[in-house]
């Protein structure tokens, strides 16, 4: 109870630049809790999937199908994977084609609200500066032409500087682990999602080879 009476008592302190910079907090929350909600949920990596050989060919339908079947519709894997499913007969070359834009979707589809979350990294020290500025300025205004005129009022602008530092600060460093975190996870997921691709395009490619040597 006294450490969210002194949590408020420090908001009090901030003065108005507490609010923007309260905003920005919670809408960097809402944007990890959700990105990690996602990234959870839609970007599974089933280890059968990521073979980076060709699959046998022998059952390809039923063990293929089956893995891609048991994940979530909106699944990164089992959106990448419909241009390779056995029972499509597009030509390799427009099959590759498909696959490309379906990565970019789910590129976008993944970093969503990252750019955001980038902007409250630079945003919130800024802010925090911006309230250190008036709180100096609020402490300076009560220097008159006979010294100081009111020494609580000095201070309390002081505390007003520094309280708006500091939340800016950790405003943004949390933003920025955040953020690191979640591109790491998004670059990684790209490169995954592109040796998933070319093993199903190397499969392909052989099984037409086969056919040839067989005509």
């Amino acid at each position: 109870m006294q450490e969210w009476t002194g949590f408020l008592a420090a908001m009090r302190t901030g003065g108005w630049i507490m609010y923007p910079l309260s905003v920005l907090g919670v809408l960097a929350l809402t944007i990890i809790i959700d990105r990690a909600y996602v990234f959870a949920r839609f970007a599974s990596v089933p280890a059968r999937i990521l073979q980076t050989v060709p699959f046998p060919v022998d059952g390809l339908s039923d063990g293929f199908a089956t893995s891609i079947g048991n994940l979530a519709a909106q699944n990164a894997f089992r959106r990448m994977a419909a241009p390779w499913l056995p029972e499509s007969d597009s030509p390799i070359w427009l099959r590759e084609a498909s696959a490309q834009s379906i990565a970019a979707q789910i590129e976008r589809d993944m970093g969503r609200g990252l750019w955001l979350l980038e902007t409250i990294v630079t945003a919130a020290p800024l802010l925090g500066l911006l309230g250190t500025i008036v709180g100096m300025m609020k402490s300076f205004q009560l220097f008159g032409g006979n010294g100081l005129v009111d020494p609580g009022g000095v201070t309390g602008g002081v505390a007003q500087s520094l309280v708006a530092t500091a939340i800016g600060l950790i405003v943004a460093v949390f933003a920025l682990f955040a953020f690191n975190y979640f591109s790491r996870r998004l670059e990684r997921l790209m490169d995954e999602l592109e040796l998933f691709a070319n093993a199903r395009l190397n499969e392909l490619r052989l099984e037409d080879d086969a056919r040839g040597d067989r005509k």
